[in-house]
């Protein structure tokens, strides 16, 4: 199995539910076991400033997906929930990227791992932290924009199953 943590974030419609709907298509894939969630933190855009703010959270995940495979279901669960590139860092209904698979370092013209700018930003690192501490070699950014908003007692309770 494959070891990997996303990182999650909405900030247009129902920020919640794009997040929640995003984590139930990971939990039903058959090659993809959500092992945990982090909690939610609403952030500050970066970049593109000019929009609301995000909710953003990470997961870990085992997989027997490769790498590119893992990054295609991505893909496929954004265009399920109706993403738009029209903007760089602009508003988008969910976004789901890759920050670590394994302890493996790529560069292909379609996927970066350790993604290139997570240690840039503390609404990816606060979350990936929370899950794994001992990722802990990040210097955080500052962390203006980020608060946390929301802790769940699992992924059940998260997705709002009994």
């Amino acid at each position: 199995m494959n070891d990997s943590y996303l990182s999650l974030g909405s900030n247009m419609g129902d920020r919640l539910d794009m997040l929640k709907q995003a984590v139930r298509y990971l939990t039903e894939h058959p090659a993809i076991e959500v092992a945990e969630i982090s909690s939610l933190y609403e952030t500050e855009p970066v970049g593109f400033t000019d929009q609301h703010p995000f909710l953003n959270m990470a997961v870990h995940i085992n997989t027997a997906l490769s790498a590119h495979e893992l990054l295609d279901i991505c893909q496929e669960i954004e265009q399920r929930l109706d993403r738009k590139r029209i903007i760089r860092w602009g508003p988008r209904t969910i976004d789901l990227d890759i920050l670590l698979f394994n302890q493996e370092n790529m560069n292909t013209e379609r996927l970066v791992v350790p993604h290139p700018r997570m240690h840039e930003r503390a609404f990816v690192l606060i979350p990936l932290l929370e899950l794994n501490p001992a990722l802990g070699d990040f210097e955080l950014p500052a962390q203006q924009g980020v608060q946390l908003w929301k802790t769940y007692d699992g992924i059940d309770a998260f997705l709002g199953e009994s």
